[in-house]
Parts: structure tokens; sequence; C-alpha cells
């Protein structure tokens, strides 16, 4: 338990974990030397492949959009991953490293003894790994690979594909112990990875499906025509709509035009009836008498006198009485008025009798009306039987139409059918010729390269980087080990942290004689006492520790010093324990689990202090301490923390002081 108030505290923590950190350091900068030396070297080769939108970018067929109940594929999502997934399926693996097998064991081994070494190791490395999966098999814990299946899972775990977000290109990346062998190996892989691709996408069975489905619906196309002419036939039409459409119109036509007809006889029958009735009401003959009258001849000269003399009234308004205008109509006048002198005035006219020329033509418009009537109802016989007849053509009509309408739709359907089946057959043929060219939308931008400079260990970086990052790894380990660390090392948050008084915390002197700041400390403790109570009682101060060793008898031999300097009489364990006014007697009871004195002797303390020793005692131990106490005497008065250390150096803390 370490109180972090400031930066000392915090170089202190250096300090008291000094050991671990060095290990700490030592450690690390060792591993990262060794590593850049010992580490086997890895190369790594790079390639790149581009994805063109084009006809292989799905893995169903290219007709998929023609087809209504195939959805189309959805627009978010990359279809480069799925390319990544088929680079990196099991297919191309255990190809891969068939190929890589029987070219490693056509290949010739390296000479040297360096290549020796290291042929061995690896033939050891192989059969004790074989030996250990037969044995984990044999216990059912794995199973047995073969050196195929095994080399496919090494070669996925050095190989890495990836492309940035909307990006096209597939960034290859192969690691390997040689350069040469990095690069062969890439090589093979995009190699594999086309020809599978090829065949695995390939449409070779799709023309003939294509052929076959187009022979079948022209099939039912020749049917399906077949039947429609014959039903056609038999409804003397083009169509069943047409025929319906044409049957309507021509019903409704009949249907008017028989309405009119009907309205017309109507009217003629009323006509001819009141015909009837009136002419038997007139008389047979007309009979002409002798009228006297006026003259017309004379009627119209004294008209037109009358109106020469209005004319003759206006000219005098305009002319003079011996103007030619005025003068010719006084001569027209003269002249009239003479014609209508000689004219003779009244006329006399005589009877005559004549059949009734109204009873005649009231009987010859009977007879027309009558012939008119004996047409309309000809003409209704014959548009009613025309109806009859259309009724029941539109009803053999609607008798065929749902199959004439099935038939259609079946037609219709089959031809646009036909129409996507050939469009496919075509591009399906083209399809198999670039299959069978190796044609497709990878397009390799960057062939495997061959990087003679090693990708990993960066030996320089790592002597380099050897001593910060054990440093980094130092204070790492001093901050853990602080965190950890159960130890009491000074006095800071005693009181928060277990509720106990703090008396005073003496600082060690084992390595240097007592100071200022030890003499401090055993003041601090003096000054806790109540002295009052000791000048007007005495007092029994009982010291206890956890464990033994913990400097319960030096306190109290330093104490009896300080208190024995300032007049007061002390007694230390003595046999009859009863304090005198101005006595102070001190118990010692250490190691409260090992010895049994112990709690005898405290039941006779007024007080009782715990002695904890610093960088020795513990939380745990110091908690069950003080429970114990607390059970036993239900109290505990204050605690004092023995040999305190500073783990600075003077020259630190003097540097710290400025």
């Amino acid at each position: 338990m370490i109180d972090i108030r400031s930066l000392r505290d915090l170089i202190r923590l250096f300090y008291i974990f000094n050991r671990q950190f060095r290990l700490a350091l030592v450690s690390t900068a060792v591993l990262a030397v060794l590593g850049a030396f010992l580490l086997p070297h890895k190369y790594v080769s790079d390639a790149r492949l581009l994805v063109k939108p084009g006809r292989e970018n799905m893995t169903v067929p290219i007709d998929a959009g023609d087809r209504q109940t195939i959805y189309p594929q959805s627009t978010t999502r990359d279809p480069i991953i799925d390319e990544e997934k088929m680079i990196t399926g099991r297919p191309v693996l255990l190809e891969v490293a068939r190929l890589y097998l029987s070219e490693m064991s056509a290949e010739k081994p390296k000479e040297g003894v360096f290549a020796s070494i290291k042929a061995g190791l690896k033939a050891a490395k192989r059969a004790v790994g074989k030996a250990v999966a037969e044995g984990l098999s044999l216990i059912g814990l794995a199973e047995v690979q073969s050196e195929e299946e095994a080399l496919a899972e090494l070669l996925a775990a050095r190989f890495q594909v990836s492309h940035g977000p909307g990006s096209n290109v597939m960034e290859l990346s192969f690691t390997w112990s040689d350069p040469q062998q990095a690069q062969r190996v890439l090589q093979t892989w995009v190699r594999v990875y086309l020809d599978q691709r090829t065949a695995a996408l390939g449409r070779k069975g799709l023309v003939l499906f294509y052929e076959g489905k187009v022979r079948d619906v022209d099939q039912q196309i020749e049917s399906a025509k077949s039947l429609l002419r014959t039903r056609l036939e038999e409804i003397n039409g083009t169509s069943a709509q047409e025929r319906l459409d044409n049957l309507g119109k021509r019903l409704n036509d009949l249907r008017t035009r028989l309405a009119e007809i009907v309205a017309e006889r109507n009217a003629l029958q009323n006509g001819i009836s009141f015909a009837a009735g009136r002419a038997r009401a007139l008389p047979k003959e007309s009979v002409s008498e002798r009228d006297l009258s006026q003259s017309a001849s004379w009627q119209a000269l004294s008209a037109q006198l009358a109106e020469l003399k209005r004319q003759r009234a206006d000219a005098l308004r305009v002319f003079k009485d011996t103007a030619p205008t005025i003068l010719a109509l006084n001569e027209s006048i003269a002249t009239l008025e003479s014609q209508l002198k000689a004219e003779d005035r009244v006329v006399q006219r005589s009877e005559k009798r004549t059949p009734n020329e109204l009873n005649v033509s009231m009987e010859r418009n009977q007879l027309e009306k009558s012939v008119r009537l004996q047409e309309l109802n000809t003409l209704y016989a014959a548009f009613d039987k025309e109806i009859a007849d259309l009724q029941a053509t539109r009803r053999k009509v609607l008798e065929h139409e749902p199959e004439l309408a099935r038939l259609e739709q079946v037609l219709s359907v089959a031809e646009k059918s036909r129409g996507l089946y050939l469009d496919s057959l075509e591009k399906a043929r083209i399809d198999q010729a670039l299959d069978d060219q190796r044609i497709n939308n990878i397009a390799e931008i960057q062939e495997a390269t061959l990087n003679p400079t090693r990708s990993s260990p960066k030996s320089l970086l790592l002597i380099l980087m050897a001593l910060p990052a054990g440093g980094m790894v130092g204070l790492l380990v001093v901050y853990l080990c602080s965190l950890f660390d159960q130890r009491i090392h000074d006095g800071g948050r005693f009181e928060e942290r277990f509720g106990v008084p703090l008396w005073s915390t003496v600082k060690d002197i084992t390595e240097g004689g007592p100071d200022n700041d030890f003499h401090a400390s055993l003041y601090r403790i003096y000054g806790t006492l109540p002295l009052e109570r000791i000048k007007r009682e005495g007092l029994v101060l009982g010291l206890a520790s956890a464990r033994a060793g913990e400097g319960v008898s030096f306190i109290a031999a330093r104490l009896k010093t300080l208190l024995e300097a300032q007049e007061l009489r002390v007694r230390v364990n003595p046999e009859v324990v009863q304090a005198s006014p101005g006595e102070v007697v001190l118990l010692e009871a250490s190691g409260l689990h090992s010895n049994r004195e112990a709690f005898v002797r405290l039941s006779q303390a007024n007080l009782i202090v715990l002695v904890v020793e610093a960088r020795a005692s513990t939380i745990p131990v110091v908690d069950n301490a003080l429970g114990v106490l607390r059970t036993a005497f239900r109290k505990v008065d204050g605690v004092i923390v023995n040999r305190r250390r500073f783990e600075l150096p003077p020259k630190v803390l003097r540097w710290l002081q400025r």
C-alpha cells in the first residue's frame, strides 16, 4: 500500500521495484537482440488483380436479369468480397499445396553444412509433429492431417488478400522464408485461382440447356397456334375480343333501330286511327257559291296609284313641280287613274259542287301510312330475328372466350420466353467461347514480385529499440507490481483504510544511527500518549504485532528511554501489572498468532497499539490482526509503522527538493 502524492512517490516506486525493473529491462533487451539474430527471415511477394465489371462479377447465370423469378443482386454488396473468398477457398489452397509439394520433391536439396543442418531440423520437426498428431488422434483430441492439408493451413496463414473501400483492385501478399519460393508460390496461386474460377463459373451446360428450351417452346407455340386457329374458325373471327366487340356493336345498333321502328309504328297506328275518325265526320262534297267582291286588278291598280302618290309627295320635298322626276310621276299617276277608271270594280262568282278535297287527301294519307306500317312490321320481324341470331352467336363466343384467352396468353408467354431463351442462348455461346479461351474479367495488373529484402525481422530496428522497449516493459512491470503489491510501505491513508489512528512511522536505522527523523517519530508517539492520565493514574501500554520480529521490543526500549528522559517511571513486562501515578508500564505482545501470553498481557493494558513492520507486513495480515484485537478487546487504540525507509537516494532527494 503506497500513497502516491507527488513526483517523489512515483520515483520512489522505481527504487522500490528496482530489481524487477532491471530484470524486465535485461530480459526484454536480450530477447530483442536474440530475435534480431535468431528469428527466421521472411520475404514478401506482392501481386495485384483488377476485377473489371463484367460477365463474372456474379455467381448466378448471366441472364438472371431476364428471369422474373430471380431477384437481381443487391447493389450495396461488394462483389470483391466474393472474389476474396474464392481465392482463399479450400480447393485453391489444396491445389496450391499439392503443386508446391510436387515442386519441392522434384527440387534438388541444397548443399552445405548449414543447409544440411536446417534440412535435418525440419525433418525432425515434421517427425515430432507427426508423432504428436498421431498420439492426439489416438486419444480422440485431434485428427490426423495429411501433408497437403497441413501445408494448406500454413499457406493460408501466410497469404493475405485485401482491397480498399470502393476499389476493384485485390492486393495479394504472400510471406515465405525464401524470396524466390514466395514469388513462385504466389504465381502458382494466381494461376490456380484463375483456372478454378473459370472452371467453376463456366457455362458449358447452358448452351445445351437453352437449345432444349427453345425447341420445347417452339413445340408449345405450334400446339397453341393450332388450337387457337381451330377455335377462331368455330367463332368465325380473328379473336374473341374482336368478335365480341363487333357483335356488341351490331346488337346495340339493331336495338336502337328496333326502338325507333317501334316508336314510328306506334305513331303511324295512332295517326291512322285519328285520321279515320276525323274522316267520318267530314262531308263527302264541297259547295262553291256566287260571291261579289272587288276586282283583284282594280285593287292592284289602286295600290300602285297610292304608292305613286306617296312617291310624288316624297319627291316634292326635294324637287320642284317642274322637275323631270315630278313630271314623270305625274304622268304615271295620270295613266293609272285612266286605267283605274276603265277597270271594272265589282266581280261576280257562281256556285259549284265537287268532292271534298280534304277527305280525299286524308284517305290518300291513310293509305300511305298503312303501306309504311306494313314495311315497319316487316323490318321489325327481320331485326328481331337477326338480334336472336346475334345473341346466340354471342353466347357461343362467350363460351369459347376463356379458352381463347388462355390460348392467347399461353402463346404470348411462350413467344416472350422464346425471345428470352434465344438471347440467353446467344450469351451462353459467347460465354462458352470466352471460357474456352480462358478470358474473364480478372486482369493481373501486377505480377508476383521478387523482393530480396526481408520483411521481418528488422534486425537493426530490433537492436536499436531493445533498450527503449526494455525500459517501457520495465516501467510496465513496475506499474503492475505496484498494483499487486499488498505490503505496507508507509502510513499514508492508513486510518482511512483500516479505521485505526496512526500514531507514528518510525524510520529504519539499521544502515545508520538515529537521526532527527527517528527522534521526531518517537516524540510523535510521546505526544500521542495521554500525559495527564499518566500523571494522575499511570498508564499500561500494550505493544502488539501480528508476527514476531516486527520491532515490538525495539519500540519498547526506545520509548522507555524517551519516557525516562521526560522524568517518568517506566517498567517493561513486570510481573505485577499495576501502574502508579506518573508511571508507564510497557507490555510486549509480539506474534499474536503464535504467542499465547500476548493476549494475557494485553488484557491488562489500558491502551493497545499494533506495531507494523514496513515493507514486510501485508494488508491481509494487518486486517487479520486488527480483527483479532477488536474481537478480543473491543478496541485498538493506534498503529505504529516501524522500519519505514526512504528508498530514494540522498542525491535524488536533494534534486527533488530544489
